[in-house]
């Protein structure tokens, strides 16, 4: 800085605002370079005890000239000082280093001139200067420009403690350096803890980020209760900030994961049980011991299934939920399954009363089950799952599938026909459903089967499409074929007058014509204007080609298989949970694609359904007799084809009359759920006899409306005062509304404002109750105050709930309440 031409441009810059500029040099060493300023329009004085001549230059003789008054040496004080009164007004300029920067900053606060010596080399980059200088106002002091320094070496605006605190874990968690490396390189590491200290409360001899980390973790498991702490609450505040803000909530999670490590937490909770854990979801082991606990709970039946609903739905707001979402509703599916079999009652008095009861209640097992499998199946781990598991599998098998299998062939057993009262045959689909839209020549329909979409699935697929937005779903029933394969259902689905086998049992033919994949069903749907297409084939045409398709005909059928592809192969049968999960996904799609291209009418339905169970099968469930006839034509897991069929109390017999078929074949069905035991094959997945699992049909009739028909709960504020005289307020808030298919849930974020000033803690609350009992529906916001909300002790405070604007980082306000705060010194650190 001794170089005369690194003045000039500060020179320059007073000239652009003053006329006059002062300048002392008291060791004169920069008066050998004055005359190489080179400052266009400005004379250069030299004060030589000449101040009075100097004074009635610039006054009197030239007083629109803009003049550099130079002095060197030592200036008079006070009176003694004829130049004291313009000094005073235009100012002096000094040429030290420090000066210099502080009067580029435009900084007068006591304490700025020891910062900026203290800190000299973070102002040798000219592009940290200038970041700071955006960041500065003309009357912050010491501690706000060693803080907006400290947010400059870090890369960004933001200089609160918990923004610096923010970035510097974000860094640690990261495993680098580099941010604290930089703050420390310019002695602001010492200006951080000090703030850490006097803040949070953080003290230690050798402070570091790692140790402020576990000591912070430390508090958090303790509460952050240490009585009349400032520093606590402070931290124990932004705290909260740091987990639940997107910005930092990863790196919490591994700063979390890192000090329960070194706390050993998981060994101080190993006898904890899972109520003594559900307020807190600090470390990752809590949802760990919780779902380990409640898994063995439910085992033991020493919860109740409302009890492990409550757990489960509290949960879902644990910052670990991602990992453990599956397993919790494995739990839950489980309680409910095991539950609901307790006081199971299977018995029916007759056929049509089984099929009715399956459809209203008894498919809920079987929905349970695949849910709990799938879940447990796809979870990241399933170890604390595996009594539990064991526990639903005998129950299942043996008190459901076994139990209702026998009970419903006392049924089978005494009916000489395959036919209803309740529900109406998949024979009569086309007549039934179809024809009913199309008949008037103006409406078209769209039907979309799905290989085994069993009645539960589409139950559920029929609730996921009422979620919707302007979607609704009805579901049916119909009673399947028999025997309940592929071919013959696919045919029963088709326009006919009369389905039967052929001689040789399969292809089946409607009217005469086969039906055994798409380019025969096309021919028999040609009849009725139709075409068979396959879903694939839909999802590969785009939305013009579609629609054009759709335009061409007055009847499309669209045959999806993922479920029977999966569970008929032997290698793949345990997956065809998840297969039936993608399905649930590309039916929701086909239907979307379809509506898309003006679609209105739209009807699901199945070929058949199937039994499934996850273990291997016990030697009970297989029949130790093999089928005996004349001329046996197919020999399935599941029926039998052919003439001349030796009587066996281990098979249900009928003709194709009795089965309403065409045809001389004979049918055999083994009773109840049992299998033949062939080579090659898998057993898990089996299809074609007569369990209700296996025959009643579903048919999901899909209407669009023109209007939404979804929307959010509403919530309420119900306040129960109207002034805040302690640190802390507890609001009382009211779910009006049960969450359905068409009311969603709503997470609303809570806090106390001063205008747009924050001064609490900040909550994120998720209202997702679907009691239909008000009581379940109350929940508390527990606010915390900071302690600079004491600056507005005597003032409105607004209680402030927030909503997010879809498809935006952005918040509205959903509702307030106004309060006033009127607090007491002495309540500063109530709790």
């Amino acid at each position: 800085m001794s170089e005369t031409s690194a003045i000039r441009p500060h020179l320059k810059r007073r000239f652009e605002t003053q006329r006059v500029v002062f300048w002392h040099d008291p060791e004169g060493e920069y008066a050998a370079g004055l005359d190489t300023l080179g400052l266009e329009g400005v004379q250069t004085v030299r004060v030589t005890n000449d101040e009075y001549a100097v004074r009635n230059r610039l006054l009197h003789h030239e007083p629109k000239t803009k003049f550099l008054v130079y002095r060197s040496g030592t200036v008079p004080t006070g009176i003694g000082n004829w130049l004291l009164d313009l000094e005073l007004a235009y100012g002096v300029f000094t040429a030290d280093r420090t000066s210099l920067v502080q009067q580029e900053l435009g900084l007068t606060a006591d304490g700025i001139g020891e910062v900026l010596l203290a800190r000299d080399s973070f102002f040798r980059v000219s592009r940290r200067v200038q970041g700071l200088k955006k960041l500065l106002n003309a009357d912050d002091d010491a501690r706000l420009l060693q803080a907006k320094m400290s947010a400059v070496l870090l890369g960004q605006s933001e200089h609160s403690l918990l923004e610096i605190t923010r970035i510097l874990l974000i860094e640690n968690a990261g495993g680098a350096y580099a941010k604290y490396g930089a703050l420390a390189e310019h002695g602001l590491d010492e200006f951080y803890w000090q703030g850490v200290a006097s803040i949070y409360g953080y003290v230690s001899p050798n402070p570091s980020i790692a140790d402020f980390t576990l000591w912070m973790f430390r508090q958090a498991n303790a509460g952050f209760k240490v009585e009349r702490s400032v520093g606590l609450r402070n931290i124990q505040l932004d705290f909260g900030s740091l987990r639940n803000d997107r910005r930092s909530q990863e790196a919490l999670t591994t700063l979390a994961k890192r000090a329960a490590r070194d706390l050993d937490y998981a060994s101080t909770i190993e006898d904890a049980s899972f109520r003594d854990l559900l307020g807190d979801d600090l470390f990752e082991e809590t949802d760990r011991t919780i779902i380990s606990d409640l898994a063995r709970a439910v085992t033991e039946r020493t919860v109740s299934p409302r009890e492990v609903a409550e757990v489960i739905r509290s949960r879902q707001s644990s910052i670990w939920i991602v990992g453990y979402r599956k397993l919790y509703a494995a739990i839950g599916c489980a309680s409910d399954l095991l539950s609901a079999l307790t006081t199971l009652e299977l018995s029916m008095q007759s056929f049509d009363e089984g099929l009715e009861q399956y459809r209203s209640n008894w498919f809920r097992i079987d929905q349970l089950y695949r849910q709990f499998t799938y879940a447990a199946r796809t979870a990241e781990f399933s170890g604390p799952l595996e009594c539990l598991r064991a526990q639903v599998e005998k129950f299942y098998a043996n008190k459901f599938l076994y139990d209702l299998g026998n009970a419903w062939q006392q049924q089978v057993d005494g009916v000489d026909g395959w036919k209803s009262v309740a529900l109406r045959s998949q024979t009569s689909f086309y007549t039934d459903h179809v024809a009913p839209i199309t008949r008037d020549g103006r409406r078209k329909a769209v039907v979309i089967i799905s290989d085994a979409l069993r009645y539960e699935i589409a139950d559920e697929l029929g609730s996921r499409i009422r979620q919707e937005d302007r979607y609704d779903a009805d579901l049916k029933a119909m009673l399947g074929v028999l025997p309940s394969y592929t071919q013959l259902g696919m045919a029963a689905l088709l326009p006919h007058s009369t389905i039967g086998h052929s001689k040789d049992g399969d292809p089946v033919l409607a009217d005469g014509q086969r039906t055994d994949n798409t380019v025969n069903r096309s021919k028999v749907l040609a009849a009725v204007d139709g075409k068979a297409i396959q879903a694939e084939d839909v999802l590969s045409l785009t939305r013009d080609e579609l629609r054009e398709l759709y335009q061409q005909h007055q009847v499309l059928y669209v045959y999806h298989d993922r479920i029977d592809a999966t569970g008929d192969t032997a290698g793949t049968e345990r997956q065809v949970f998840e297969a039936a999960e993608e399905t649930l996904r590309e039916l929701i799609d086909l239907i979307k694609r379809l509506t898309n291209a003006n679609a209105t009418n739209i009807l699901i339905t199945a070929d058949h359904g199937f039994l499934f169970q996850d273990t291997a099968l016990e030697d009970a469930f297989y029949l130790s007799t093999r089928p005996q006839g004349d001329d046996i034509k197919a020999t399935k897991r599941r029926y039998v084809l052919g003439r001349g069929l030796k009587e066996d109390h281990a098979f249900k017999t009928f003709t194709s009359a009795q089965l309403g078929l065409d045809g001389d074949l004979e049918i055999q069905i083994p009773k109840s759920i049992h299998r033949l035991r062939l080579p090659g094959a898998g057993s898990r997945f089996v299809h074609g006899g007569a369990s209700l699992q296996e025959i009643i049909v579903p048919v999901l009739t899909i209407n669009k409306k023109r209007k939404s028909d979804l929307r959010t709960v509403s919530v309420k504020i119900l306040p129960e005062a109207d002034k805040i005289t302690t640190g802390q307020l507890i609001i009382k808030l009211f779910q009006a509304e049960p969450v359905s298919e068409k009311v969603r849930p709503l997470v609303l974020r809570a806090g106390l404002y001063v205008g747009k000033i924050l001064i609490s803690n900040q909550l994120s609350l998720t209202f997702d109750r679907d009691s239909t009992d008000q009581r379940d529906r109350y929940q508390n916001a527990h606010m915390l105050l900071k302690q600079d909300a004491n600056d507005h002790n005597n003032s409105p405070v607004e209680f402030r709930l927030e909503e997010p604007i879809p498809g935006t980082n952005q918040w509205r306000v959903y509702g307030k309440a106004i309060y006033t705060l009127k607090r007491s010194f002495a309540s500063d650190f109530d709790f």
